[in-house]
């Protein structure tokens, strides 16, 4: 998790997220005339009011959790993409006959196959959070995820295991799609450009801003560059607890899938004024609260589906009869 590059949280990408935060806060005080120091910059960077919250706490421990289970979900979802990958080049080789390999330089091949994967995770990603958000069941699950009152990277891991092999399969169903077309256009497997079995794109984003996403650093990305990409703030917006901010900004790395679907909302260049979480929930950040109550309420949606006892009374035996 830490020292693999690939990793969504390798240490890489944390140092990298820390020094983007440190020149942000900087530039910041330097722009409103203000004197620094490094006491200054530690406590605009660590503020007590998130260190010492009681979600910040439910979030470390959501992290000595997850990883535990992440081995599971991981394996299920491999299943999941080796025989959805392989049933859509059987069925391209069906219909169209084997397909001769590509004579193209191997870089070309290799940099589609790159980035139809990058965008599938992507459209893989909004799909699931949509569905998450729309779903009532499954937003049962995923609301675990936006009881939390402060963000910071640790929140990344406050996902509650049905989620979580919900995402990863969603995940692996729309990276298998992409990778058999790969196969159907190019007549062979073709490997992407990677780190450590990550997707190249995706770890630049993740070595760039995406840990911020989940912060109170208000990056804010305007005009076309907050169409295309989705900016830390983007992110803070789809965590509010304003009924307009609701539905909005479902993407990871890119706003196109916003864009395109009408779920984009382009926040402010100046800091808007929101908050987080569900404030008054007795349960939140508890054991209770964040993995028995999910499970009790979205069995509470299956309800109506159950099969429902006869009214009639059973006929009586013969015997019970004389």
């Amino acid at each position: 998790m830490l020292f693999s590059l690939g990793s969504p949280f390798s240490l890489t990408s944390l140092t990298a997220a820390f020094i983007v935060a440190i020149v942000f806060f900087m530039a910041q005080r330097l722009k409103r005339g203000r004197r620094l120091s490094w006491r200054t910059l530690w406590r605009a960077l660590f503020p007590k009011r998130i260190v010492t919250s009681k979600s910040n706490e439910a979030d470390i421990g959501y992290v000595i959790f997850n990883v535990f289970v992440y081995g599971v979900v991981f394996g299920w979802a491999v299943i999941s993409y080796q025989s959805i990958s392989h049933g859509i080049v059987a069925s391209a080789t069906a219909l169209f006959g084997p397909i001769e390999p590509t004579t193209l330089p191997a870089w070309v091949p290799r940099t589609v196959i790159t980035v139809m994967l990058f965008l599938s995770y992507e459209l893989g990603y909004w799909f699931n959070h949509w569905l998450s958000h729309k779903v009532p069941l499954l937003w049962e699950f995923h609301k675990v995820h936006h009881s939390a009152e402060v963000l910071t990277p640790l929140t990344n891991f406050r996902v509650h295991p049905v989620y979580a092999l919900i995402f990863a399969n969603i995940l692996a169903f729309s990276a298998a799609i992409a990778n058999g077309l790969g196969h159907a256009m190019f007549g062979q497997t073709v490997p992407q450009y990677a780190f450590t079995d990550t997707n190249m794109i995706l770890v630049l984003f993740i070595h760039t801003y995406v840990h911020l996403q989940h912060s109170h650093m208000w990056i804010s990305f305007q005009g076309l560059l907050g169409r295309i990409f989705i900016s830390p703030a983007h992110h803070q917006v789809h965590h509010s607890a304003d009924p307009k901010h609701f539905n909005r900004n479902f993407g990871s790395c890119l706003a196109l899938w916003d864009w395109m679907f009408g779920t984009l909302y382009i926040p402010a260049k100046k800091r808007e004024a929101i908050t987080f979480g569900f404030p008054g929930d007795p349960d939140a950040h508890t054991v209770k609260g964040e993995l028995i109550n999910p499970l009790i309420n979205a069995a509470g949606h299956l309800k109506p589906w159950w099969p429902k006892k006869s009214e009639n009374p059973v006929p009586a035996t013969s015997r019970e009869q004389a």
